[in-house]
């Protein structure tokens, strides 16, 4: 049976991905981060989610595989990818089709004169 997570920048699925499908999974938990390019990400920046995600998936080893365990997984997800924007590790992505500044407004930073 396949589970889900969705917040507007992680997916997490019991599943594993075979020919662009998800092929529901009792034992891989697939990830999807920034689906629709919301962001602009260094390799660093999405090796710092693929960690925080290994170490909040490894904090439930033992527990049973529920809804409420993979959405709370996915929430905390979605706060370290705020708290990665609010240190200027990523980004927002100009380009995307979805400008709405989900996680706050884009600071500015004044130019010198």
């Amino acid at each position: 049976m396949l589970l889900k997570s969705t917040t507007r920048h992680i997916h997490i699925f019991t599943a594993v991905v075979e020919k662009n499908e998800l092929v529901p999974s009792d034992s891989v938990l697939t990830l999807d981060i920034d689906p629709d390019n919301e962001f602009n990400w260094s390799e660093e920046s999405v090796q710092k989610v693929y960690r925080k995600f290994d170490e909040l998936v490894e904090a439930y080893g033992g527990a049973d595989l529920t809804d409420y365990n993979l959405r709370r997984i996915g929430s905390d997800l979605e706060h370290f990818v705020r708290s990665l924007l609010q240190k200027g590790d990523i980004s927002y992505n100009l380009n995307s089709r979805a400008l709405n500044y989900s996680m706050g407004l884009p600071r500015v930073v004044p130019a010198e004169s």
